[in-house]
């Protein structure tokens, strides 16, 4: 009798569940390689304005040396 039901198409909700499982790890794996993306290129923006400012300092030193 149960094997009748599930031949006929019915959903349970393991298979819901796992779908769902599924589905929200689809949407997941290119969420972080986004996020991951945007971290090092703020990373990266960050750390050039650290050198330019280093630099202007340095500069700024040696001028009235």
């Amino acid at each position: 009798m149960y094997l009748l039901g599930a031949a006929q198409g019915a959903l349970h909700t393991g298979d819901i569940i796992f779908q769902l499982m599924m589905f929200i790890s689809l949407l997941f794996i290119p969420l972080v390689i986004l996020v991951v993306f945007l971290i090092v290129k703020k990373r990266n923006n960050r750390l050039k304005r650290v050198e330019e400012k280093l630099d202007q300092l340095l500069s700024e030193k040696n001028e009235k040396q």
